[in-house]
């Protein structure tokens, strides 16, 4: 897990210069195309990947998303007008029927149909109408660590070319060096706590909250910790009944028009006793771990998530577990 998670920049770098020409094609075919909306279709991992690529379409380009719930196709065989929207699938293998016959129906019923996914030769790869490749290379470890980042970026790269986002553009061109000064930071500090841990909650907002998510299902696999994530509007809707002294909260508090009401929802958990673990830019005073800023506040989560790979694979050692082989979980997951 350690070792894939750190080529990572080296993952983003080759995936950028290679599927810059193939992002121009597919951007000019979506804006002859011009969809209303978009679906993407994606389970684990890859699904977090999804959150922030619809979060990434609504910001930049105005467009409806919905999180594709694949049963109502697969096993209620619901017949969807999809004829105004594209579909966007991710997946590492490729492999999952549940990923596959949504994309099918996508393409069979009018909606374009892309594929992000790191195994181009897959049944995925052959049902979609566009596969944009990943480039992450070969992933041993069941846990995710390069693919997901690489879904990510490839997602940013996708939503830069349809739009023709300069910046955006520009701050994946960065990326691989922010990746590595990511790399580099300390997030030891909560080591310690979270050994005695056995639940935490996981918040973000906006762009960070398919970071918590990610974050979350992480320490399940890896820490066998019951990890929950929940977006920060969310909190005091219920969850926040669940704090007591010393709960441990992790917080992302990326950059963007979140920030403050994230350093504010963190100096109130403090208050009522909550074990916060603060994770926000350099700037920020109160923070516990530093999130490496990119050249594009919108890819500021991909450096996140690089840090905390790193931690939680330190954290699984320290707990005496194996990172690469979590118990019950394989690297491949068929479901229908």
């Amino acid at each position: 897990m350690r070792t894939e998670a750190l080529e990572a920049p080296a993952v983003v770098e080759n995936q950028f210069s290679e599927n810059q020409q193939l992002l121009d094609e597919v951007a000019q075919y979506l804006n002859q195309k011009n969809p209303y909306s978009l679906v993407s279709i994606a389970r684990g991992s890859s699904d977090h990947a999804a959150q922030y690529l619809n979060f990434l379409t609504t910001a930049k380009l105005g467009k409806l998303t919905t999180s594709l719930s694949m049963s109502a196709i697969t096993l209620y065989q619901s017949q969807i007008n999809v004829s105004k929207s594209v579909s966007v699938a991710i997946s590492q293998s490729g492999q999952s029927p549940d990923v596959i016959k949504p994309t099918e129906f996508m393409r069979a019923n009018g909606a374009p149909a892309l594929a992000l996914v790191n195994d181009i030769s897959s049944p995925l790869a052959s049902a979609a109408e566009w596969t944009i490749p990943l480039h992450a290379g070969p992933e041993k470890a069941v846990a995710a660590t390069k693919s997901f980042i690489a879904s990510l970026s490839a997602s940013a790269g996708l939503i830069a070319a349809w739009k023709n986002d300069l910046e955006l553009t520009r701050g994946l061109h960065h990326l691989p060096d922010d990746l590595l000064k990511a790399q580099q930071l300390d997030w030891t500090a909560p080591l310690r706590s979270l050994q005695e841990a056995k639940r935490i909650m996981i918040v973000g907002r906006g762009y960070g909250l398919a970071l918590a998510l990610e974050a979350a299902l992480k320490l399940k696999e890896t820490c066998s910790i019951q990890a929950e994530a929940f977006s920060a509007a969310e909190i005091k809707h219920g969850p926040q009944a669940l704090i007591e002294d010393g709960y441990p909260l992790l917080i992302f508090a990326n950059r963007g028009p979140a920030l403050h009401s994230m350093l504010d929802l963190a100096a109130d958990m403090k208050a009522r006793g909550a074990n916060v673990i603060l994770a926000a830019p350099q700037f920020v005073k109160e923070k516990q771990l530093e999130i490496q800023t990119t050249h594009a506040e919108e890819l500021d989560v991909i450096t996140a998530i690089q840090s905390f790979y790193l931690m939680a694979e330190e954290l699984s050692r320290n707990l005496g577990l194996n990172p690469d082989a979590p118990k019950h979980l394989s690297k491949i997951t068929r479901t229908e």
